[in-house]
């Protein structure tokens, strides 16, 4: 491509293009666009993240991924000389008066210098030039087909309210491919009525595809991939600007070539077709087509689905060498093939035969694919068929059965009664055909793709239950594990599917198969209120014991009637054992090569219990009830509980200490069955990406500390807790708006790559050095390479959460669609640590649909040293699986945030002891029955596995179902358990990973402060030289206060400034108190987490470079930021304050994204910023000043305006608090800038500055003109969140604009 395209970064261009729809900085430049619809159609971008350095002999640069995912820092100096880095302060010596720029490059930007010449470009002048050697603009105009919804040159693409087929035809069409009575009352009805996919709960019980006795769609047995770690995924719903749905058809021109005839393509905005635009590209005369039947008699058996694939994959072969440019595979029936008489080829089948028959013969890149099908109406079928070579999809049965149901009426009623939006037909299709296309946008952002064209044909899943036929006919590449059904026994499943009668005239009620909800006599659900009643009787949980009821039983004193009962539990277990088949170590069986031995001899059960977790469910999804019975139940048996992500009340990291004889508690009166001692702190602290509640005395008073990469049923999606369920209590917590609904984004805004993420590690070892780290990952194929790396970045502890997991709210897809068995990871996971030598530097631990004491060996003989407990824990503290926990209408209050509801709250810690002592008592049985007396002896002996032949033969399905490859393959540990202590020969709890070299300045400087830390009072002020490589510097300092005196308590002044050149995460979780200031520069994350203080940083007085214009801080600067000032004199890089909920943050310049999901605080940005400004901001406030450039159009080009809105400053609350935030800023930073505009200070005012806000904040005087008197608004006009406590030590100290301060708050406060 360097060859073709004159040089290097043009090739660049092509292969990793920049976001440049609706890039403002291309609107003078329409030349750039051209250039890039232009090789869109040629190749597929890619993404990266990556800073790519190129050299092609006569130039040399740099380029950096369209969503600017990596750090790229450059200076220019006086002698012309250009550094590249990823890190500042990497080049020794450079002194910074010969320094004449300091820049970053932005996402999708690039630099060049000519090696001949010297000259320097920058990422406009090297792309306008590249864009206009060839008229690509006139090439597109010329040649490019464009189909667009709406309409365009008099083409009307609109959906139809005309029925193609009459209602009978739809029922049996419906039941042939496949379609559930849920589809519709579920899946439909939501798509349809709101636009948005079906959200659900509980994760995902029912058995996999292959082991399911029910009919399956092919795509089921298709798993989606996702990132986790080695790349992250892409926020849909905040950053679509870097995303497109994008697609092309026709044939594609060599990329080696570059000529008109390129642009000669169909361009499809969505590869969603209605009726009308499939007609319009079929009937274009320009582009040959040609419509294959996927249909064939249904008299040829089995057998004939092999032929038929294979006459169809000849056949499309044939069409395209003669010349056809768009090929339909169409299962569409028709005169010539009855519904009656043919059967069909699954979509999926046949999209991904011919796409590999076309590769095969080398005309792939002369043909799109359309897919006209019945059997898809979820993002997963699309996906699903579009990973495996469609360009497009025609769902006509979809597109039927959303018409007929909106003429239905139930739903005509439902819309006049007001229950339902009112809609018209069309628009009902238009909904369903959104749903669809964002559902696809998530699909492609949680492996991190931003285009679907660059997901088409790459085949990103993996297959639970497939043969090797199948794999080897339509998807060749796609790893199968276990094996499965083989062609014949496809053909035998869709045939199944066919309703008894074919009578036209008459609509047939679908089969309800309850593949999502519990249905009687329908697909199984481990997880069923059947089995909550078993275990609610075998650990004595009586559900009706609430409110009055259970006061009069305590004041009794009589115990309750129902006792834990062993019996019980048995009849609990044996219906797990005797159900139907449902998980992969369902398939196993135990093959000792021992003796059994007594039971005594085997360790006791409160050992083995110090091994069990609770699953990460956060205080918001659960009910404090809930949430809190399960800490205190697990702390109690010695295991390991976790917060989940959102925070805990700073409380309850306090022993229990009044507690009654009826074992109630002042401290926590909605509690019951306490015991003075208990604890309510969770033992494990998560950080997700959310960051909410995370403080640092959140963190310091952790045990362990846990980093969620993903989630069990949604990976690579984030979190979302719906309004209804963020309470007063959970937004005081979380530092965010009652009744708002709080989303966590996808990726971590701070781990990008494996490097990143071990600077996160770094950071929570450097705030509490005695908490272990652990990392969440979610079971997919590749897993193993990812914990390498994360033993390699001195985690502590690895989590393998298998695909069914619970969650509180998902979209549906994803709770059946993402993510794998745990059984499949954890064998990968641990077989991969011990082969490089690894495994003993980590703890396995796994969770995702773990129940009995079987399962607890099984995941211990796959390598898992400890296991964690979600679901059946909160059945075993009263949950009942009403399957309403999205809803917040839990029955029994376990998660629900209504007072009414937890009220019925009747769980106990005794009732959650005596489950885990059942299941523990049942691993003691089993392991005497093996003839070991522990864990320890059988962790990780997947010697001791054998496939359960007669199990086996229960699998209705296959015949072909093989699990002994994935646990045959484990490394032989039988000799070898020294990987069970860690490095230095001790038990892995006693000992966790320490920062190395890395952090001796924070250490120095925590040692020079300690007296200070210790009286909680005094000042201290010293400087110190720092370089990039002293990284989370001040986080220890911070974590030494915190576990001493909390957030608020410390009443002491540390002044500490610094000279040189900051690495990563300089100043994080800074706290009141510490007043810190940088002379010179630092990198990313600066200010992660600071909940009070100060931090100051500007560049040194001797620089040759102009402040406000370079870049002085990297990316993500105050990520989860709860309090605190911060004051950079220059530009910030992207994502500035992204998740900020409190601080107050002046900065001259940012890039992308600026305000991302803010809750709180202030942020004034005095200079240009890139786009996306305020996406998913829900509370807080931002001023910007707006550059001449942006000043024209400045709300639509450059703001997310989905939530906020954008004003000049209207009232004289916000001039106020403008004005003297700016005036802090010359005072802290001595900014030139911010004395131009304090002398033009009107001017600037009234033409120049933004207020960007959330509705949240509409009643605000910053944003609302006031009556109140001008006193009384003073006093609600914050300028600073930096300073200490008041006298009671309780609140923030809050510097107002115009307020006097008396001798103590003077003193106190951060100035």
């Amino acid at each position: 491509m360097t060859k073709s395209r004159h040089r290097a970064p043009c090739a660049l261009m092509g292969l990793v293009p920049a976001a440049y729809m609706n890039e403002p900085t291309y609107d003078e430049n329409p030349s750039i666009a051209a250039f890039q619809d232009y090789h869109a159609g040629l190749l597929e971008a890619w993404d990266g993240p990556a800073l790519l350095v190129y050299c092609d002999g006569n130039s040399i640069g740099a380029s950096l991924d369209r969503n600017g995912l990596r750090p790229a820092r450059f200076s220019r100096t006086e002698d012309g000389t250009t550094y590249i880095m990823s890190e500042t302060g990497v080049i020794p010596g450079l002194k910074e008066s010969t320094i004449i720029e300091k820049g970053r490059l932005g996402p999708g930007q690039m630099i060049n210098v000519n090696l001949s010449t010297g000259e320097f470009k920058d990422n406009i002048a090297i792309k306008k030039e590249i864009s206009l050697r060839h008229d690509y603009t006139q090439w597109m105009k010329d040649h490019a087909v464009y189909v667009r919804s709406g309409g365009k040159d008099g083409v009307d693409f609109s959906h139809t309210d005309h029925r193609v087929f009459q209602n009978g035809q739809v029922s049996i069409m419906q039941s042939q491919f496949g379609w559930s009575l849920e589809d519709v009352t579920m899946q439909i009805n939501d798509m349809a009525s709101t636009a948005k996919e079906t959200t659900y709960s509980m994760g995902d019980d029912a058995p996999l595809s292959v082991l399911s006795s029910r009919p399956h769609h092919l795509s089921n047995y298709f798993k989606q991939r996702f990132a986790q770690v080695t790349n992250p995924p892409i926020d849909p719903l905040r950053e679509g600007i870097v995303m497109s749905l994008r697609m092309t058809l026709g044939k594609k021109q060599s990329i080696n070539k570059v000529s008109d005839i390129g642009a000669r393509l169909i361009h499809l905005e969505s590869p969603f077709l209605n009726d009308k635009e499939l007609d319009y590209i079929l009937d274009l005369p320009t582009f040959k087509s040609s419509s294959l039947s996927t249909r064939y008699d249904l008299s040829t058996g089995p057998a004939g689905l092999e032929a038929a694939v294979d006459d169809l994959t000849s056949a499309a072969v044939t069409a395209v060498k003669s010349g056809v440019e768009v090929i339909v595979l169409s299962d569409r029936p028709s005169p010539d093939q009855p519904l009656q008489s043919t059967t069909y080829i699954p979509p999926n089948l046949a999209v991904g035969a011919v796409h590999h028959a076309l590769i095969a013969a080398n005309v792939r890149m002369d043909t799109g694919i359309i897919v006209q099908t019945g059997a898809a109406w979820t993002t997963h079928h699309f996906a699903s068929l579009i990973g495996y070579g469609a360009h497009a999809v025609h769902p006509y049965l979809a597109l039927e059965t959303t018409k007929m149901w909106w003429e239905m009426p139930v739903t005509q009623s439902r819309m006049e009664s007001g229950k339902m939006p009112t809609f018209t037909v069309e628009e009902a299709q238009s909904n369903l055909q959104t749903s669809i296309e964002n559902g696809l946008l998530k699909i492609l952002s949680k492996i991190g793709i931003s285009l679907l064209s660059s997901y088409h044909g790459a085949q990103i899943f993996e297959a639970v239950g497939l043969g090797e036929d199948v794999i080897g006919k339509a998807f060749k590449g796609t790893t199968s594990r276990i094996g499965g059904l083989s062609l014949p026994e496809l053909a035998l499943e869709t045939v199944s599917m066919r309703p008894e009668s074919h009578d036209e005239t008459e609509v047939k009620k679908l089969v309800n198969y309850g593949y999502y909800k519990p249905v009687k006599s329908a697909e199984y659900h481990a997880n069923s209120a059947d089995l909550a009643r078993l275990l609610h009787d075998a650990i004595g949980l009586d559900k009706t014991m609430v409110g009055a009821k259970r006061e009069e039983q305590i004041a009794s004193g009589v115990p309750p009637a129902k006792q834990p009962n062993a019996a019980n539990y048995d009849i609990f277990k044996k219906s797990l054992e005797s159900a139907p088949l449902a998980n992969i170590r369902d398939l196993l069986d135990f093959n000792s090569d021992r003796d059994p031995i007594p039971l005594s001899e085997v360790e006791p059960v409160e050992k083995i219990m110090e091994r069990f977790c609770t699953g990460a469910m956060s205080l918001g999804a659960l009910s404090r009830e809930a949430h809190e019975t399960l800490a205190i139940a697990v702390n109690r048996i010695g295991g390991k509980s976790n917060s989940g992500e959102g925070g805990e009340d700073t409380l309850r990291s306090l022993p229990i200490k009044d507690v009654d004889s009826d074992g109630k508690s002042k401290s926590f009166p909605h509690l019951h069955g306490l015991k003075n001692g208990d604890s309510a702190n969770s033992y494990v602290h998560q950080i997700a990406s959310g960051r909410f509640g995370v403080t640092p005395e959140f963190l310091v008073t952790a045990k362990q500390l846990e980093i969620k990469m993903a989630q069990g049923a949604k990976p690579g999606e984030g979190g979302q807790l719906p309004g209804p369920k963020v309470s007063e209590y959970i937004a005081g917590l979380r530092a965010s708006k009652e009744g708002v609904t709080l989303i966590s984004p996808p990726p971590h805004h701070d781990i990008y790559s494996i490097e990143d993420l071990a600077q996160l590690i770094h950071d929570l070892h450097a705030i509490n050095e005695k908490a272990g780290v652990s990392v969440k990952l979610v079971s997919s194929i590749g897993i193993g390479t990812v914990a390498c790396g994360c033993a390699k970045a001195n985690a502590d502890v690895i989590q393998i959460s298998g695909g069914d997991g619970g969650t509180g709210a998902s979209p549906l897809s994803s709770i059946k669609h993402a993510g794998c068995p745990f059984e499949l990871g954890l064998t990968e996971a641990h077989s991969a640590l011990v082969e490089n030598n690894l495994r003993s530097k980590v703890t396995l631990r796994v969770d995702g649909g773990v129940r009995t004491g079987r399962d607890v060996l099984m995941a211990a003989l796959m390598g898992a040293e400890e296991y964690g407990f979600g679901t059946i824990a909160m059945i075993a503290e009263g949950c009942v699986m009403a399957r309403v926990c999205h809803l917040n209408t839990c029955p029994v209050g376990v998660t629900s945030q209504k007072e009414e509801l937890r009220k019925k709250f009747p769980g106990t810690p005794e009732n959650v002891v005596s489950f885990f002592q059942f299941v523990g008592e049942e691993v003691r049985h089993l392991l005497a029955h093996m003839g070991y007396k522990s864990l320890d002896e059988l962790i990780g002996r997947g010697d001791l596995l054998v496939q359960d032949e007669a199990m086996t033969g229960r699998v209705s399905k296959s015949s072909n179902v093989n699990v002994k490859d994935f646990f045959s393959t484990m490394p032989n540990v039988k000799d070898d358990r020294s990987w069970l202590l860690n490095e230095n020969g001790k038990e892995k709890d006693s000992e966790v990973h320490v920062n190395g070299y890395s952090s001796d300045l924070d250490r120095t400087i925590t040692n020079d402060i300690a007296d200070i830390v210790e009286s909680g009072s005094g000042s201290f002020s010293k400087s110190y030289e720092i370089r990039n490589t002293d990284r989370s510097t001040g986080a220890m300092v911070a974590g030494s206060i915190a576990r001493k005196w909390g957030n608020r308590g410390f009443l002491g002044r540390l002044n500490i400034d610094y000279r040189g050149s900051a690495g990563q995460s300089f100043g994080a979780f800074n706290l009141p108190g510490m007043k810190v200031k940088l002379t010179g520069e630092a990198n990313d994350y600066v200010g992660k987490g600071i909940n009070g203080g100060e931090i100051v940083i500007r560049p040194p007085e001797d620089r040759g470079f102009v402040a406000e214009g370079s870049s002085i801080v990297g990316n993500a600067c105050l990520y989860g930021a709860t309090g605190g000032d911060f004051h950079a004199n220059g530009r910030a890089g992207e994502r500035f304050a992204v998740r900020n909920s409190g601080a107050y943050a002046v900065i001259e310049g940012s890039g992308d994204h600026l305000c991302e999901y803010m809750t709180g605080g202030v942020v004034v940005c005095l200079g240009s910023t890139g786009r996306n400004i305020g996406a998913g901001m829900t509370g807080g406030i931002a001023y910007i000043l707006s550059d001449e450039a942006q000043r024209s159009d400045f709300k639509r080009k450059y703001v997310n305006n989905e939530i906020v809105k954008v004003q000049r400053i209207k009232t004289p609350a916000a001039e106020a608090q403008l004005k003297s935030i700016i005036e802090r800023h010359v005072d802290k930073t001595n900014s030139e800038l911010a004395k131009e505009i304090l002398l033009d200070w009107q001017n600037k005012l009234t033409s120049e500055f933004f207020q960007i806000y959330p509705p949240s904040e509409k009643n605000s005087p910053l944003v609302m003109a006031s009556d109140e008197e001008d006193t009384e608004l003073r006093s609600q006009i914050g300028i600073s969140a930096g300073g200490l406590p008041d006298n009671e030590g309780q609140k923030a100290c809050f510097l107002v604009a115009g307020q006097d301060f008396g001798t103590y708050m003077t003193g106190q406060c951060a100035d």
